[in-house]
């Protein structure tokens, strides 16, 4: 079966077949690291961010608020070792190092950006959730 979704059919996959497609639900799967790395915290913030455009470090730890130093240099060098972020080193002095998206980076940071659309569109209506629910649960543990 095939799919109407332009990420997938850029990537070459299609929804069914097992060819193009691992098994994010084995432990095994590599897939799992790829996902786990575009939806962490600073993964997700970074991806997005760089969908503006070039970055230099500094740049980038001012804009995302709360990225230590050394979780925005990990997360950099694991994106990188994706392949969804490039590192540009201008070989001067002082240093120049700046940072953007590839293309497989410009796709997945579009599919996540679309996933944080929905939910900064959507909180009047997550945070009733989430008040109604902890409601419930004090009331449930006052009746214990």
């Amino acid at each position: 079966m095939k799919t109407n979704n332009p990420a997938i059919q850029a990537s070459g996959g299609d929804t069914l077949g097992q060819h193009f497609w691992g098994n994010v639900f084995s432990d095994k799967c590599p897939s799992r690291d790829i996902l786990n790395h575009v939806t962490s915290r600073w993964g997700t913030l970074l991806l997005v961010a760089l969908l503006d455009g070039t970055f230099r470090f500094s740049e980038l730890r001012r804009k995302i608020n709360g990225v230590s130093e050394k979780m925005l240099a990990q997360t950099l060098q694991v994106l990188e070792q994706d392949g969804f972020v490039e590192r540009i080193d201008y070989q001067r002095v002082p240093p120049h190092v700046e940072y953007r998206l590839t293309p497989l980076g410009q796709i997945v940071g579009q599919q996540i950006a679309s996933l944080v659309q929905w939910i900064e569109q959507n909180m009047p209506a997550i945070q009733s959730a989430k008040s109604k629910t902890s409601t419930s649960e004090a009331i449930g543990n006052k009746q214990k």
